[in-house]
């Protein structure tokens, strides 16, 4: 027994930091090599080669003319032109797209999602077991839901808002589960007697004391709910059937047919997008919520 100790006292933390070491190296190096090989001119050996050009940059972010039909760029250069008309801006570009799109699925989410969350977690009522089991299980595989949801609502297919309607249905289940357990981890039932009691009514008492608190859980929902949806590909394969690419489409078109290091730029611009939109996410949510005690 004491050598079994002493062996987990000796090696313990060196096997767990390993071990913490090798995953992020199994996650990190695909990311990293992606970007590095999207300054390479070519890549015909184990390791690409050519440093450095940002011709393929400029091409998926659409500052570089096309000699073909098809254009499978961000089209950055009509947003520029088109700023600051935030409609225009969305129809020129997938990512300007995207990011409203996928941000009204997080709206969504969020005021349907925090209520029930809170019920959840604060109440008993006949039937809190089933509304908990759907609320936190997801709905359906996406390309599921975009098939019931042509049949269902054929006038919205190929609609923005059928997409925020899609993208808020099946990314629910995760901003729940942030919120309830932010809920679940407060007392709070007396944090609302202690606010009712200096005078709050109950809605100041929720949006200002209650919602405050469980901010960790709401940033994190809102994180997950919107990185989730800007990658979304089954549902707005099906959905979609013309106008601007959602980013996933978008990405999906640069791996059928560009080249594979355009590709690798493409892909490098949703992952700078995506730890762009976390990073704002999570300063807007730190900073935008004052608890109220």
């Amino acid at each position: 027994m004491s050598g079994n100790a002493s062996l987990s006292a000796k090696y313990g933390r060196t096997l767990v930091t390993g071990v913490l070491a090798v995953t992020v190296l199994f996650l990190l190096v695909p990311v990293v090599v992606t970007f590095v090989a999207s300054f390479a001119r070519s890549w015909t050996g184990p390791l690409p080669s050519g440093f450095v050009t940002f011709e393929h940059w400029r091409y998926v972010l659409g500052f570089q003319q096309v000699s073909d039909a098809a254009n499978y760029s961000l089209n950055l250069d009509a947003v520029i032109r088109a700023f600051p008309n935030v409609g225009a801006m969305v129809r020129a570009s997938p990512l300007f797209a995207s990011l409203v799109l996928a941000l009204g699925g997080v709206a969504v989410n969020l005021v349907a999602g925090v209520p029930i969350a809170y019920a959840v977690a604060r109440y008993e009522f006949p039937g809190r077991e089933w509304v908990n089991a759907f609320a936190v299980l997801p709905l359906a595989p996406g390309i599921v839901l975009g098939v019931a949801f042509l049949r269902a609502y054929p006038d919205l297919a190929a609609t923005n808002l059928g997409l925020v309607v899609g993208y808020s249905l099946l990314k629910a289940p995760y901003m729940v589960m942030a919120v309830q357990s932010s809920f679940e981890s407060m007392d709070l039932r007396q944090m609302e007697e202690s606010a009712r009691s200096l005078g709050a009514s109950w809605p100041r008492t929720f949006l200002t004391v209650v919602v405050p608190n469980a901010r960790t859980g709401i940033v994190s929902g809102s994180i997950i709910c919107w990185t989730l949806a800007a990658a979304e590909f089954n549902f707005s394969y099906v959905v979609v059937s013309g106008g601007n690419r959602p980013l996933s489409l978008f990405l999906k078109a640069n791996i059928s047919n560009s080249s594979f290091l355009t590709t690798a730029a493409a892909v490098s611009a949703f992952f700078l997008l995506v730890a762009g939109i976390t990073g704002l996410l999570q300063v807007v949510g730190t900073r935008g919520f004052t608890a109220r005690t």
